[in-house]
């Protein structure tokens, strides 16, 4: 539990650095590379998301869905408002850290607290999404279960899943090809497995940008959900 924690604690505090460090003039190559030295600069230098330790999409392509295995970034800038995801996926022997912000920029800057209702709609959403899902999930849920109820919120609340294997999260395990996904025909019980990362990755109906939050999540010894 300990390295686990080390290692998306590491993501997370790179991801928390960078909201600061982004400008008008970044591009996901950019943004990829200020991310992977703070990765570095921690003692986090693998990944286990085929050698793509930081997957930066923005602007025309923030509903783009892709593998680490195809990925490229691109060198569109970021401008003056955009919204730009960030998802690490830093490794260390067998701990993995698997962490994803959007970030909203106004005015060729990050912020926390947009003027755009687009953007306050998507990051409020998703928080609120992942609140209910600690609320509700038990080891008893299956990875299927989570799959509906995730998807149902989704649509009831005017968004659209984008992810192109249309999951919204998976096990984390120590072989990328041993993943158990959350989609609706796995009825594997979350509590047979000791983490998933849930990461649904949206777009509002007839909407510019997509937005996803993710993060690691495991059962406490009373059964209850906790986030890593």
């Amino acid at each position: 539990m300990a390295k686990h924690k080390q290692v998306q604690n590491a993501a997370k505090t790179v991801l928390a650095r960078l909201a600061s460090m982004i400008t008008d003039h970044d591009t996901e190559q950019s943004i990829a590379e200020k991310a992977y030295a703070m990765l570095c600069e921690s003692g986090y230098r693998d990944t286990w998301y085929h050698q793509c330790p930081a997957l930066v999409l923005l602007g025309s392509r923030s509903c783009v869905s892709i593998s680490g295995n195809d990925y490229q970034p691109g060198k569109e800038m970021v401008g003056t408002s955009n919204l730009i995801t960030v998802d690490l996926s830093p490794s260390h022997q067998e701990y993995w850290g698997d962490c994803a912000r959007s970030f909203a920029v106004e005015n060729g800057r990050v912020t926390l607290t947009p003027q755009s209702l687009e953007f306050r709609n998507g990051l409020c959403f998703q928080q609120h999404l992942h609140a209910q899902m600690l609320e509700t999930v038990t080891p008893k849920t299956t990875f299927g279960q989570l799959f509906d109820w995730a998807n149902l919120r989704i649509r009831q609340n005017g968004f659209v899943n984008l992810d192109y294997r249309n999951n919204v999260g998976h096990s984390i395990v120590t072989d990328r090809d041993d993943r158990q996904y959350i989609q609706s025909d796995n009825r594997l019980e979350l509590g047979e497995i000791s983490f998933f990362s849930f990461e649904p990755f949206i777009r509002l109906k007839g909407g510019k940008w997509g937005f996803k939050h993710e993060g690691i999540f495991y059962f406490n010894e009373q059964g209850k959900l906790e986030e890593l």
